[in-house]
């Protein structure tokens, strides 16, 4: 039997969770306690969830977050979401072929309607990730009645996906500290006022011209909320991509794969390849890595990659090839995935034949970037409800930038209802706008010429907001300007007398596992080199042999591990000193972890890119489209009529975009499209629910 759990993992906590039997067409399986039926299902190595009612095209998981349907299946005869429903002992799960039959209704038969909850609150906050909490504390603060909605089973948003410390300031944003630690600290912060409500599993349908908010409450009851003021802190979805094979089941976002694998506990993938050189795609890259997956590669379409260059390092140390200048050209495979075709492309960002590669692989990883999830604020505005957005609703930032903005957003907040009469701190401004910023310079690698004593060596030459090496180091050895910290660290030899003394807790607590510690003291030919190690401890041995690498990842040598260590406060970090030559050491950055990859013999045979899907949930494809721009159309919703783009479960938030950009292929200007009107509501909701109907519970009596 298949089980693809994860039992270790170097920094998430592995429960002994309570394990049960449920079916998979008719086939016994075995669940944890706690997991929703796609996790489930991954764990048992079943890919494929259902089958497209139009064409019987396989489908799987895409954006585990309750958006779209792609991952619909037959729950005990209920069509539901996989990715959010969880699997329960004995429960029946069926793929579904065609579309789901309706259960039959008596029409004699009588319906019991509860009254719809209405409820008026100082302020409503869509969104429990690290805005939504940050600003829900600050307005706790002010004595400011709040409720705060979120549609996960518990708060913390993107955090509670994130195994990393935190870059950005130690003082500002906990930087420094995990994303999955700075989410407890935050809703355990929240949770000591009263005057805040918390509405989990709970999901924002609307806003209304009346200035209400409807509100699925706990996934079963409608409620609408009447507040003084909305805060949109809903954070941000992915960009799809479109090319031939983007539809196969194994394509997905990262956000799907983060929840899967640090959420779950699952390894839904033996061999992943990442599309986007972005933060996102370089992190997922890394969390792959921690639970044991091979990252076959990663391409990026610009010359450098967009993230932190301290993010792209960890990659290629570990041995992950990074490819930049190259464009993902199709997915490849039957059901599912099977390989993936990349080629180098031009200055005009153009394939260039005959620079084709073919990687064997079961999932791509699509992390081409995000867009604000941000209908609730427009439609606020729109209505004249007072509203603000935070975080990615209101621009795509680094989580640390939406900790401080939320912070900022709830005292602008308090300042409007009267319970604040001062100023938000000019400071506050200017360092959100620093936590916001992009990637600056990048500095050539700089050794000291010192070979002798202990020291620190800083392999961060990227102009990035951080400074919890400056703030751990006990003599203040590490310094970051206090004004800017996304100034390099300097680091002195001596200060007041003190030089360094080896602690090594400056190699601990970088987030960007970006200094490693050189020390002479014992032997100057052969000095001992201190590297950050985030893997299971078990997997190296003092003894064995390993491939020490330098920044870029390229092999310095072949050496023998003298020690691996942990010390108080390590936050998880793994300490592995080898001896190696003294003319490489302040080179050496890091251990390789995987092996070399090589491409398959497998070529790539160009597709129409016309058959590449538009629309996943009504399977419209680019050339559909395409013809119907050629022909004069303008209007995307005569477009939405005719091939029914957009009108499918995930309510066109996909595939609007992916219009857009065919249009703009076309040299259409933006000027004259007409974009199709905004659906009311943000997810699929049964009717009766409106009513006050327990649908549920009325299907569940009907089957009885």
């Amino acid at each position: 039997m298949t089980d693809n759990r994860l039992y270790k993992h170097p920094i998430l906590p592995v429960e002994d969770k309570p394990q049960f039997n449920f079916y998979f067409q008719d086939q016994e399986l075995k669940a944890r306690e706690g997991e929703t039926i796609a996790s489930a299902l991954f764990a048992n190595g079943i890919r494929i969830f259902s089958y497209h009612h139009k064409d019987g095209a396989p489908q799987g998981i895409f954006c585990a977050n309750g958006q779209c349907a792609q991952c619909l299946v037959l729950a005990d005869g209920f069509p539901v979401k996989s990715c959010m429903e969880l699997i329960k002992a004995g429960m029946k799960i069926e793929p579904i072929t065609g579309l789901p039959k309706l259960p039959e209704v008596n029409p004699e038969d009588s319906f019991s309607f509860e009254s719809i909850e209405e409820i008026e609150v100082s302020v409503l906050i869509i969104g429990g990730g690290p805005a939504g909490l940050s600003a829900a504390i600050e307005l706790a603060n002010h004595e400011v009645d709040c409720l705060l909605v979120d549609d996960k089973h518990r708060l913390g948003g993107k955090l509670v996906l994130q195994t990393h410390r935190f870059f950005g300031s130690v003082e500002a944003v906990y930087a420094g500290t995990r994303g999955i630690d700075i989410a407890t600290k935050l809703e355990n912060e929240l949770r000591k006022f009263p005057k805040v409500q918390i509405w989990l599993q709970s999901t924002a349908l609307a806003v209304f011209s009346d200035q209400r908010v409807g509100i699925l409450k706990g996934g079963q009851k409608y409620a609408l909320v009447k507040p003084k003021v909305l805060l949109v802190a809903s954070g941000a979805r992915e960009k799809s991509l479109v090319f031939p094979g983007n539809d196969l089941p194994g394509v997905y976002g990262a956000g799907a794969f983060q929840t899967l694998v640090n959420r779950d506990l699952v390894k839904p993938t033996e061999k992943l390849f990442i599309v986007g050189g972005g933060n996102v795609g370089l992190i997922a890259g890394y969390h792959a890595l921690q639970a044991g997956i091979k990252v076959v590669g990663l391409v990026e379409v610009m010359p450098e990659v967009g993230g932190y260059k301290v993010h792209k390092d960890k990659l290629a140390r570990l041995g992950v090839p990074i490819m930049t200048s190259h464009t993902v050209l199709s997915a490849n495979g039957q059901n599912s995935v099977e390989s993936v075709t990349i080629a180098r492309v031009d200055e005009h960002f153009q394939p260039v034949k005959g620079t084709e590669k073919t990687f064997a692989c079961d999932t791509v990883l699509i992390a081409v970037g995000l867009d604000p999830v941000n209908e609730f604020y427009l439609k606020a505005k729109e209505f004249g409800l007072l509203a603000y957005a935070a975080g990615d609703a209101e621009e795509i930032a680094e989580a640390s930038a939406a900790i401080f903005s939320g912070k900022i957003r709830g005292l602008e907040i308090a300042r409007d209802l009267g319970v604040y009469t001062g100023q938000v701190p000019a400071d506050w401004y200017e360092t959100s706008e620093i936590l916001k910023s992009r990637p600056g310079q990048t500095y050539p690698e700089y050794f000291l010429e010192k070979e002798k004593g202990v020291f620190p060596v800083i392999h961060c030459l990227q102009e990035i907001p951080c400074n919890p090496c400056s703030a751990v180091c006990p003599r203040k050895l590490i310094e970051v300007d206090p004004g800017d910290v996304r100034k390099l660290p300097v680091y002195f030899e001596e200060k007041d007398g003190k030089a360094c003394t080896g602690c090594e807790r400056c190699v601990v607590f970088c987030p960007g596992l970006a200094i490693t510690l050189v020390d002479f003291r014992k032997n100057s030919e052969f000095p001992q080199v201190t590297i950050p190690f985030e893997f299971p401890k078990e997997i190296i041995n003092p003894g064995d042999e390993v491939s020490v690498v330098d920044i870029e990842g390229q092999v310095l040598a072949r050496t023998k591990v003298t020690s691996v260590k942990s010390i108080k406060g390590n936050d998880r970090t793994v300490l592995i000193k080898v001896e190696v030559p003294a003319e490489i050491a302040k080179k050496v950055s890091g251990l390789r972890v995987q092996p070399e990859i090589s491409e398959i013999e497998e070529k790539y045979v160009e597709r129409m890119p016309d058959e590449a899907i538009i629309c996943r949930c009504e399977r419209v494809t680019a050339g559909e489209i395409r013809k119907l721009i050629k022909e004069g159309l303008r209007d995307i919703n005569e477009i939405k009529t005719i091939t029914r783009a957009g009108m499918g479960p995930c309510g066109a938030k996909t595939c609007t975009p992916l219009v857009h950009k065919l249009f703009r292929e076309e040299g259409v200007p933006e000027s004259q499209i007409v974009d199709q009107p905004k659906r009311p509501l943000f997810i699929e909701v049964p009717f009766g629910i409106f009513a006050g109907l327990d649908h549920r519970k009325e299907l569940e009596d009907e089957q009885k």
